[in-house]
């Protein structure tokens, strides 16, 4: 009898002080605390019904929602136009890079020295 409402106290205080102010309903962070603490089995219950914005209820934004709407939003690589860009910004500073290795040693890449017999 005694341990029941003392886990739910020890709970709904852990979770009071875990929540942000700004999912806090009704009033400021610090009364909850005083409220779970001071009224015992009365004030985790208040806690846990109203003291909260809760995102779990059937249509509200939570973790599930995010998950699928982020996965369609979500582009393949070579669908994605900015990517290809960036490969395409790479091959051309590479293409500038080879150039001005070729221009500073006096030799051009596509010269071949014969294979020594």
């Amino acid at each position: 009898m005694f341990l029941v409402p003392l886990a739910l106290t020890i709970y709904a205080f852990i979770d009071c002080l875990n929540t942000s102010e700004e999912e806090t309903k009704h009033l400021p962070k610090i009364a909850w605390v005083f409220i779970i603490l001071l009224f015992w089995i009365v004030g985790p219950v208040v806690w846990l019904i109203a003291g909260k914005a809760r995102h779990t209820a059937a249509g509200a934004p939570g973790p599930g929602s995010w998950q699928r709407n982020r996965r369609q939003q979500w582009v393949a690589p070579d669908d994605n136009p900015d990517f290809l860009k960036s490969l395409k910004d790479d091959r051309k500073r590479e293409a500038e890079t080879e150039e001005e290795r070729g221009g500073r040693d006096g030799t051009n890449p596509d010269d071949k020295a014969p294979p020594a017999s």
